[in-house]
């Protein structure tokens, strides 16, 4: 019988066999790695030793260790695709995750910022002709961080017709997008003054490196500052382009497509945060 243990290395060999996103795969590691600690230490090391009780037992001691509800949910998912994945593997006869609920919380609605945030932080930047070039991107075309950091100079064409081209990446759909005059401008200066490498990515440190994502979100984070934007984080400029299309008149199954949803579901919710909807679609997305 394979113990959990065991079980938890071929469960996160399975995820990237499927090309799950790599901050995905991290998230279900630890989740499960810490479920595991838990059932060991209850003399459960096997998963048809594991009853729902157990579950339960750990999802309350998650609570009472100040985890926030929606921590807990997240936590219960993992616990429930894991056994899942086991009961599919013939490593469990039962799933006893099936019948786990999931505590109540309710969403934070997507931070969008203002014109006057994101000029404000278009303005902070101004003097990093990388960085701005960098926000202006994600702000005039809402990619995900992720996304952006693994352009490369041959995805962007500044001829006509000026798109930005977004190679498929962990399971983000791949895709063309219009690309708007000020992040076209912003890229053209940046290509002016990036350093010559033999690199293709597209943003590089001085030294030819690629600019990792978390390099790209401390950078971000202390424009916002010096913006004196608070409670804002980077995807919060993929939320406001999302919703500013939207209340534009953009139509609602092309931003979808564009931002790369996987459900259409996911664009609509944007919609009970935007205003004075537009009634009139447009064709052409609108510049922030």
């Amino acid at each position: 019988m394979v113990t959990l243990r065991d079980a938890h290395r071929e469960f996160i060999e399975h995820l990237r066999g499927k090309s799950r996103a790599s901050a995905t795969i991290l998230a279900y590691g630890k989740d499960i790695e810490q479920l595991v600690v838990f059932l060991e230490g209850a003399g459960k090391a096997e998963p048809n030793q594991v009853e729902t009780l157990d579950l339960q037992f750990f999802m309350e001691k998650l609570a009472k260790e100040s985890y926030t509800p929606k921590s807990v949910s997240r936590k219960t998912n993992s616990t429930k695709t894991f056994f899942k994945f086991l009961r599919s593997q013939g490593h469990a006869q039962n799933d006893p995750a099936a019948s786990l609920s999931h505590p109540k919380f309710e969403n934070k609605p997507p931070r969008i910022l203002t014109k006057l945030e994101y000029r404000a932080l278009r303005d902070a930047a101004r003097a990093d002709i990388r960085m701005l070039a960098v926000i202006e991107v994600l702000l005039q075309t809402g990619i995900r961080i992720g996304e952006l950091a693994k352009l490369r100079v041959e995805d962007i064409s500044l001829q006509e017709p000026v798109s930005l081209h977004v190679p498929k990446f962990e399971g983000s759909n791949e895709r063309t997008i219009p690309l708007l005059k000020a992040a076209a401008d912003a890229v053209a200066k940046y290509l002016e003054i990036r350093p010559k490498t033999p690199s293709q990515s597209l943003f590089i440190t001085k030294t030819g490196r690629p600019l990792l994502i978390r390099n790209i979100r401390t950078a971000i984070d202390r424009y916002f500052r010096i913006a004196g934007i608070k409670q804002a984080k980077v995807n919060d400029l993929r939320h406001t382009w999302v919703a500013h299309q939207l209340q534009s008149g953009v139509p609602l199954t092309l931003i979808s497509k564009l931002a790369g949803h996987k459900r259409l579901t996911t664009t609509e919710r944007y919609l009970q945060f935007v205003q004075n909807h537009a009634s009139e679609a447009k064709v052409k997305l609108e510049e922030l």
